[in-house]
């Protein structure tokens, strides 16, 4: 879908405001310009996108967002249904807010120190006052006793600072990443900071309930604020005292639309096409992934490299794609990890691909919605292989395309996925290289019928519990209308509830 912003409706915000607004580092549209200058908007691809854009368009919401491009002013228009409301950065504020603070700082910090963080007081300095800026803005469209939602590392602030603005609103915040534990979190400088940010929501959630064990052990250790089981208690603007919900709440996709996408015959007949230019393979492996450091890119290269080597495998009949698309290319670890994984895949097919067999096929770029079907359906193995990550969604991507029962998801204990779909996937530790080529090679060889009720048991997790019941169940605990948060979090992570009254853990 693309829209001409000069025929776009320029009124104003309708005197009441919006009774939903979200708040995200981007607007779910991304702009190009024509050659007779002509800007044009276009729905951005991702999750965050999928599941929130519905809600939108049906109770016409406004999104707070940077449209993507440095130094570049926007009047707020509609795209979609969605009022769009862009908020303007600098380049200066993109390379310390964005590449600076929020992913060479809070990244890596909270995906357990997989690379070293980097702790700059420019660079907080920024990311205040870029916060302060989405909160104001999204403080000016939202509606009297109207709902915010929140999202993301980025923002970590916003919500403080709007309850401060407007404390007539209900206020969600979503974490997508994984929060780290205390003993990890602790080393931010401004960690105090963050938390009372955070305790600026009426409503805190996260992927796992892991994650939310360890927001409350934080607030527990670093805070004065006293914690009831999954609430915290803090003073409100009357003087009195509210409480903050910290919750799981794991994301999904629109496993439906996934899932009839992959059963055109469209993209069948380009997973016959994959399979014939691959050489026909017996079983081909795949990992679909943005280029970070999180993802365990190396790990599974190694391990497959290593199984052709010793001859455990043989590239006339097994292979693996990686696609890994671009990210944060002017972030120096990114750049590090491009050149690495680059040199290993070249290594590992100049030692043992042959004339018409090649042993890892390395795509650096994205890939529209049906080629990423189309290579679900292709693959026979999917590898998600993560250090780290607050969900994975093309796991559930991989689940939803395999409308026939095959195929075999090779799944990191490390990812949020991990908890819903423990039963259908084969588990693995990543940093274990004997352990995943053992698991490699068992969902190689796995028997059919094994198989088949494998993937019966994902398909059924995921087909039911998609992005819009996410959505929904979020925004109606935020709401009010739901005691989702007040069930089976201490039930389900015992330990992480030992000590809540506020004392010195």
């Amino acid at each position: 879908m693309t829209e001409d912003l000069s025929s776009a409706p320029t009124t104003s915000t309708t005197d009441d405001g919006y009774d939903l607004v979200v708040v995200a580092n981007r607007l779910p549209v991304d702009h190009t310009v024509q050659p007779d200058g002509t800007t044009t908007w276009r729905r951005a691809p991702g999750g965050l996108v999928t599941a929130i854009a519905p809600l939108m368009e049906a109770d016409e919401g406004a999104w707070v967002g940077w449209a993507g491009a440095a130094d570049v002013e926007h009047e707020p228009f509609d795209a979609s249904g969605i009022r769009c409301v862009p908020v303007t950065l600098s380049a200066g504020e993109v390379e310390r807010y964005y590449e600076g603070f929020s992913n060479d700082t809070l990244w890596p910090l909270y995906h357990d120190v997989i690379a070293p963080p980097k702790y700059h007081r420019a660079w907080w300095d920024t990311y205040q006052e870029v916060n302060e800026r989405f909160a104001r803005a999204a403080a000016d469209v939202a509606a009297p006793g109207g709902v915010v939602w929140v999202q993301d590392y980025q923002l970590q602030l916003v919500p403080a600072i709007l309850r401060r603005l407007r404390p007539d609103l209900r206020i969600g915040f979503f974490n997508h990443i994984p929060f780290p534990p205390v003993e990890l979190f602790a080393q931010l400088p401004w960690r105090s900071q963050v938390l009372e940010g955070l305790l600026g929501a009426d409503v805190v959630g996260f992927q796992r309930t892991a994650d939310a064990a360890n927001f409350l052990r934080a607030v527990r250790r670093l805070t004065a604020r006293t914690t009831r089981r999954h609430h915290v208690v803090v003073p409100d603007a009357d003087g009195g005292t509210r409480e903050v919900r910290a919750g799981a709440f794991p994301i999904s996709i629109d496993a439906s639309s996934f899932d009839a996408l992959a059963r055109t015959p469209e993209v069948q007949a380009r997973a016959r096409e994959i399979r014939h230019e691959l050489g026909d393979p017996e079983v081909i492996m795949l990992g679909v992934d943005r280029l970070d450091y999180t993802k365990g890119i190396r790990h599974r290269i190694k391990a497959f490299g290593e199984l052709v080597e010793d001859g455990t495998v043989d590239v006339s009949s097994v292979t693996l794609v990686q696609v890994a698309s671009p990210s944060r290319e002017n972030v120096g670890a990114y750049m590090q990890l491009r050149e690495e994984v680059e040199g290993l895949v070249g290594r590992i097919n100049g030692e043992v691909a042959d004339f018409g067999h090649t042993a890892v096929h390395y795509m650096h770029h994205s890939y529209p919605a049906e080629e990423m079907a189309a290579l679900c359906c292709a693959a026979d193995v999917m590898l998600v292989t993560s250090l780290r990550d607050g969900m994975n969604l093309v796991a559930k991507e991989y689940v939803a395309a395999r409308s026939d029962e095959s195929g075999v998801l090779v799944l990191s204990e490390f990812t949020g996925a991990a908890d819903e779909l423990a039963r259908g996937a084969l588990l693995c530790n990543p940093h274990d290289i004997d352990g995943l080529k053992a698991t490699m090679m068992r969902a190689a060889s796995m028997p059919r019928r094994e198989m088949r009720t494998r993937m019966r048991r994902l398909r059924k997790q995921v087909l039911e519990n998609d992005v819009a019941l996410w959505s929904r169940t979020f925004l109606d605990v935020v709401r009010g209308t739901s005691t989702h948060a007040d069930t089976s979090l201490e039930e389900r992570h015992p330990d992480s509830y030992a000590n809540v009254s506020g004392a010195p853990a």
